[in-house]
């Protein structure tokens, strides 16, 4: 397979998982209705950075040491399960909580950087992203990929991630859906909370799955 064709089978493959939901999706969502555009935005480029931190690692052998140290995939597996399940729980908890916002729709008082580092955090919370990544790529890598290869698709897969994110957090943060999350924004933040809770307890519950 030449590195063109296989660039073109990982984007495709990629692009079907980032569109996926997952807490990821969720984190995404709820920052820009909540935040607004730029913060979800960052929460966004988090995101881009988190896969490719994974993207590297996978690569670089990530998949080989979890097969080599079972041990070391099942701990991070169940820190990062639990990390999303108080995620979960923190927003759970602040769902009755008021937002300040004008029709305008106002950013948070939050820092942009805090917004990025939530995204990274999430995105590498879930070690089951490499393995998915290590497959991926096992299924399209030609036999010796050049460096520029590499690096190309090192690209790609931050591009891939971070694009569709910066998508959801652009419709997302627009007036329309901002209007509909201040309305019922405690039943939205139950609902978000609830999933991302139980989306984590899953993750950390599956120590004896791949």
């Amino acid at each position: 397979m030449s590195e063109f064709a296989a660039l073109i089978g990982i984007g495709a493959a990629l692009c079907v998982g980032a569109a996926s939901p997952g807490p990821s999706f969720v984190m995404v969502a709820r920052t820009a209705a909540s935040s607004g555009r730029s913060r979800g935005l960052s929460a966004a480029l988090g995101m881009g950075l988190g896969a490719l931190l994974f993207a590297a690692a996978s690569l670089l052998g990530l998949n080989a040491l979890f097969l080599a140290v079972p041990a070391l995939y099942i701990v991070l597996k169940v820190a990062g399960g639990l990390y999303l399940a108080y995620l979960g729980l923190r927003i759970w908890r602040g769902a009755a909580h008021s937002l300040e916002a004008s029709v305008a729709g106002p950013e948070s008082a939050q820092p942009r950087k805090s917004y990025l580092l939530l995204g990274l955090a999430t995105q590498v919370s879930n070690p089951k992203t490499a393995i998915v990544y290590a497959s991926v790529f096992a299924a399209f890598l030609p036999a010796t990929p050049s460096l520029q290869f590499n690096l190309l698709l090192v690209a790609l897969v931050f591009f891939v991630e971070a694009g569709w994110y910066a998508v959801v957090a652009t419709v997302l943060s627009s007036e329309a859906p901002r209007n509909a999350y201040l309305r019922f924004k405690k039943w939205i933040d139950r609902a978000a909370g609830g999933i991302m809770g139980a989306l984590g307890l899953k993750l950390a519950a599956s120590i004896g799955q791949q």
